[in-house]
């Protein structure tokens, strides 16, 4: 990191993965300018600790002249303006992630694609945890990744959760084991096209050797090759869909067609993960765990008793026989028809589900959703930057209610929802018109339906002073 010492450096957008590069370059030597990006801004106790460390914060209109180096967190594309005008003065522009792996001690298994990247890290690393091999899991969803460096000397692994963002901007970052779970649309305000979006995400494989591996599900694969990326590692595939690949699903089952690992490997009803992209997601851990030698048994106790985290289909609270789901998380099409089709079917088959969506427009093709929300759901509740859009392409198939809050909408679902319903929140857009994160977001969800629950329990304990006091 010597390359960094007394260079004045821009950080653009002070999310936590911002901060923590701020904090890095600091203890490198670095002059640090932070600079704010539209989205989430550090809190008072984070602008206080950095300036105690001699951070300088500036706006985009007051930037020194002298910087030569820019960073950018996992939140910022390479496409912000800020980030743009320095490449075009020839200063040097890299991503929170490429800034990190040229201070990690260890290796790294890197793990990427539209959906399921958190869930198949936090898989990864309950593996290894699992083995007795020593990781941290990092990157876009996790810890900040600059914020781990000063701890990977003692370990074996870091597990990286890595958006495309920081893909843009890498040079030198070289994971040993990098997975693509999927591509599907996402992050079309970013990108000019498909091809341009699938094309960074095959960045992840730029700096691979042949002794390293690369772990894609067989459609991202075909669809990598169509564009005329190379892979240089030594390749696996997964897929829920095609039984040519090297592990597939049949009907429930996990199966590996792998030489000296074929056969059967896990049956998804003995876990809590529900669906073929999440059978995907338990084989894609499952293959790194298989070039990183670990144990079969030891990864199968993992997965059965591996249990998601919050704000992914998560299972809020039942009321009056509603179930409240909060898939915060959700925020593109292919996550939100992903978690329609987790619920189950009403008894006579008839549509069970009452959607809230809206958020950040990412121009993406919501019209694709039609066919499942006809199937599926009773009607839509719609807030955000991204409701007009919504209710225009998702009209035809379901009802569209617009709403100005998450907590209105809650209210209006509740009092629509009959015994056997599901109350679903999942976005099909960015959170940051509205809310901090998609964490945030989901908090308020909770939030909500757990005013619903008290106001229950309240109306219920009147009744039952009601009935008491007529009835003596």
């Amino acid at each position: 990191m010597k390359q960094f010492s007394k260079r004045k450096t821009a950080v653009i957008g002070l999310d936590a993965s911002g901060i923590a590069a701020c904090k890095l370059l600091q203890t490198q030597g670095a002059r640090v300018c932070a600079v704010k990006s539209e989205g989430v801004g550090p809190s008072q106790k984070e602008t206080k600790e950095l300036t105690a460390l001699g951070i300088e914060f500036f706006s985009e209109k007051n930037l020194p002249a002298d910087i030569n180096l820019a960073v950018h967190s996992s939140l910022v594309s390479r496409k912000d303006p800020l980030a743009q005008m320095f490449a075009t003065r020839a200063i040097e522009v890299i991503s929170d992630l490429e800034l990190a792996s040229r201070r990690l001690f260890c290796l790294s298994v890197a793990i990427c694609g539209t959906n399921g990247k958190t869930t198949t890290a936090e898989l990864v690393a309950e593996m290894l945890a699992g083995a007795q091999r020593k990781t941290i899991r990092a990157g876009a969803s996790g810890a900040p990744v600059c914020g781990v460096t000063a701890l990977s000397r003692e370990l074996d692994f870091v597990t990286l959760d890595v958006n495309p963002f920081q893909l843009e901007s890498i040079e030198q970052f070289r994971p040993s084991v990098a997975v693509i779970t999927n591509i599907r649309g996402d992050h079309m305000d970013k990108y000019a096209n498909m091809a341009e979006y699938a094309r960074v995400i095959g960045r992840v494989f730029k700096n691979q050797q042949v002794f390293d591996w690369a772990i894609v599900q067989s459609e991202a694969l075909a669809h990598l090759r169509s564009l005329g990326v190379e892979i240089p590692s030594k390749v696996i595939t997964f897929s829920a869909q095609h039984r040519r690949a090297d592990i597939y699903l049949d009907r429930g089952l996990l199966i590996s067609s792998l030489a000296n690992w074929a056969g059967p490997l896990f049956n998804m009803e003995q876990c809590a993960l529900r669906g073929p992209h999440h059978a995907e997601n338990a084989m894609a851990a499952l293959a790194v765990g298989r070039v990183l030698r670990l144990n079969l048994e030891e990864m199968i106790a993992t997965l059965k008793t591996y249990q998601p985290g919050p704000h992914r289909s998560e299972l809020v609270r039942e009321i009056h026989g509603v179930k409240y789901v909060n898939n915060s998380k959700a925020m593109n099409v292919a996550a939100v028809q992903q978690s329609i089709e987790a619920i189950a079917s009403g008894q006579t088959g008839e549509p069970n589900i009452w959607l809230i969506a809206g958020g950040r427009d990412k121009m993406l093709d919501y019209h694709e959703l039609g066919p499942v929300l006809a199937q599926r759901v009773k009607g839509a509740f719609l807030l955000g930057e991204s409701r007009e859009k919504l209710r225009a392409a998702w009209s035809l198939f379901t009802p569209c209610t617009l709403v100005d809050s998450l907590l209105e909408a809650v209210s209006e679902a509740a009092q629509s929802a009959a015994p056997g319903d599901h109350v679903l929140l999942s976005p099909a857009g960015s959170s940051l018109d509205m809310f901090q994160s998609y964490q945030h977001r989901g908090e308020i969800f909770r939030e909500a339906v757990g005013k619903l629950a008290e106001n229950a329990d309240k109306r219920g304990s009147l009744e039952i002073e009601r009935v008491c006091s007529t009835s003596t």
